[in-house]
């Protein structure tokens, strides 16, 4: 995976030259980055997933990277489902659409206060999220997959067609996955080391549905629960909590902290 590879690209339909070429992009790292994202995301897809394509400031990204997905050019692939999501408050309308097991696909710079919320609200979902981006990376957690171009190539990769060739080497892959069916069954989670030893539960995030009279519903990645949140006191619609046994141990995120 560590193996030089040299990939040239295309840049972005619409306005300049349709056939201007990218600059050369070495993936090198970033090839198995790729692997592991687009294997990721072809398992989603194979279990009924939908892909939601997100791109704060560059919603043209969100809908060049669903077309893909949505109507591919390459013949004997499968149309698989994937919408662009460019309403002005992509939080809002993710929270009433996304299910647990779908995808979100972020294209978005590391400090994007949008892309940072919905991430990790995503989580509480029970979406996998896939963090496209360049120059300074996010922190560690920020996504479950993140195909990152640093330097000089992460500056201009937004209008120089670098995130085009990411995006576009994630569909190939997720197709080449499904050539090979044996790998779209994902292995079970290894349990060793994931949960408390005295509960045998684990920590999770989950976002405040409601709260009524002392009982809190709580929506994580398992569906919607009712939660005690004595510990840390009132909480509202939105919230983002830690649960562990039944109970939010801490606020992680209050509604409409970006």
């Amino acid at each position: 995976m560590d193996a030089e590879v040299r990939v040239a690209g295309r840049g972005p339909t619409g306005g300049g030259d349709a056939g201007a070429r990218a600059p050369e992009v070495v993936l090198g790292p970033l090839a198995g980055d790729l692997a592991a994202s687009a294997l990721a995301v072809a398992r989603r897809f194979a279990a009924g997933a939908t892909m939601w394509c997100c791109a704060p400031q560059w919603p043209a990204h969100a809908h060049h990277l669903a077309v893909e997905f949505v109507h591919p050019v390459v013949v004997g692939t499968r149309a698989l489902p994937a919408v662009a999501v460019d309403d002005a408050d992509p939080v809002a309308a993710l929270r009433a659409l996304a299910v647990a097991g779908d995808v979100l696909t972020l294209i978005a710079p590391a400090d994007d206060p949008v892309a940072i919320d919905t991430a990790r609200r995503a989580s509480a979902w029970g979406v996998d999220t896939v963090w496209i981006g360049g120059g300074p990376r996010p922190g560690p957690g920020a996504a479950d997959h993140v195909l990152w171009l640093d330097g000089d190539e992460g500056a201009t990769a937004p209008h120089a067609g670098g995130f085009v060739l990411l995006y576009h080497l994630l569909w190939e892959l997720a197709h080449v996955c499904f050539e090979h069916p044996g790998l779209l069954v994902a292995p079970e989670p290894a349990e060793v080391g994931t949960t408390c030893a005295t509960c045998a539960d684990e920590g999770v995030l989950g976002e405040v549905v409601a709260e009524d009279d002392g009982r809190t519903s709580v929506r994580t990645a398992d569906g919607v629960g009712d939660v005690d949140t004595t510990l840390i006191g009132p909480v509202r619609p939105h919230d983002l909590v830690l649960v562990h046994a039944g109970t939010a141990i801490a606020l992680v995120a209050e509604a409409g902290d970006r």
